[in-house]
């Protein structure tokens, strides 16, 4: 099989000037959980920075305060959990009565290993007719799915490192990195997806096209770089971007915020919240750079 190497990236969405917040999407992340309330507003700012009109969070009502808190730009969707810490019947139905509005969805980022988490990520999956970006929790909600993943009702990119692609394909993270354009292009063909496989020189592909990211460096290996992936790829898909496209602009933008950042703070002082604050000097570079038409 001809496999086609993208290295040109894609052209950036379109800003038109009778434009409002209706026009540049309308996503939803569903992240969080006690402990875990930065992942939620991380994938949310993230989400923001990308260019969304609007931003929702579905979070647990336990830390959607601090959520809420933390970026008043984004809304927040409480979910109800009971005395077991499971999803309510009626907070689960409320969701999903949403989703049609939404043009694009996440789910992952800080949830936990929960049953409701890989309930409401299998019935995502498998139903959603929209794009799901499927993050951290969600894809190890994937990997412990007691039978194969189901064919994909709509758009899915999954946003894996390593260990979580280890767990979801049984092999070894020694051999994944042998050969991690073999693994990723059969994944992604065997399962219909687009894969983004993170690290160093991430992998963006979907069985048939395959295209390496040359931006980022190793001071954004540390905890929440891959929540801000995750809303800043959630809010290309939400503004139109065709999945594959979304995937490959987020991990450039993402890698170039983090080359911007460790030009000015250093890589070993870097944290998460930088990429949050060079994401507009990444845009600006990018913009800048752009063909005129």
């Amino acid at each position: 099989m001809n496999i086609q190497r993208i290295t040109d990236l894609p052209s950036l969405p379109q800003r038109m000037t009778d434009s409002h917040k209706g026009t540049f999407g309308k996503v939803l992340i569903i992240a969080g959980s006690p402990g875990m309330s930065g992942a939620a507003c991380l994938s949310g700012m993230g989400a923001l920075r990308g260019g969304s009109g609007l931003v929702f969070i579905a979070t647990p009502v336990s830390v959607q305060s601090i959520v809420a808190s933390v970026n008043p730009c984004y809304l927040t969707i409480p979910l109800e959990m009971d005395s077991e810490d499971q999803l309510t019947p009626e907070s689960r139905s409320n969701l999903l009565d949403q989703l049609s509005g939404f043009d694009a969805v996440a789910i992952g980022p800080g949830c936990g290993q929960r049953p409701w988490v890989r309930d409401l990520t299998l019935h995502l999956y498998e139903k959603l007719t929209q794009p799901l970006i499927v993050d951290a929790d969600g894809l190890n909600s994937l990997a412990a799915a007691d039978s194969p993943l189901p064919d994909p009702a709509g758009p899915r990119i999954l946003t894996p490192h390593p260990g979580e692609f280890s767990r979801l394909t049984k092999v070894t993270i020694k051999e994944i990195t042998a050969d991690r354009e073999s693994h990723a292009l059969e994944f992604a063909r065997q399962h219909k997806v687009i894969l983004l496989l993170k690290g160093a020189g991430t992998i963006i592909t979907d069985g048939s096209r395959i295209a390496v990211n040359p931006t980022g460096n190793a001071g954004m290996a540390t905890g929440g770089t891959g929540d801000v992936l995750t809303g800043l790829t959630t809010s290309l898909a939400g503004q139109g971007l065709p999945p594959f496209d979304a995937a490959q602009l987020g991990a450039y933008l993402h890698g170039l915020a983090g080359d911007l950042a460790a030009d000015d703070l250093t890589q070993p002082a870097m944290i998460a919240a930088d990429l949050i604050d060079y994401l507009p000097d990444a845009w600006h570079e990018l913009l800048a750079n752009q063909p005129s038409e």
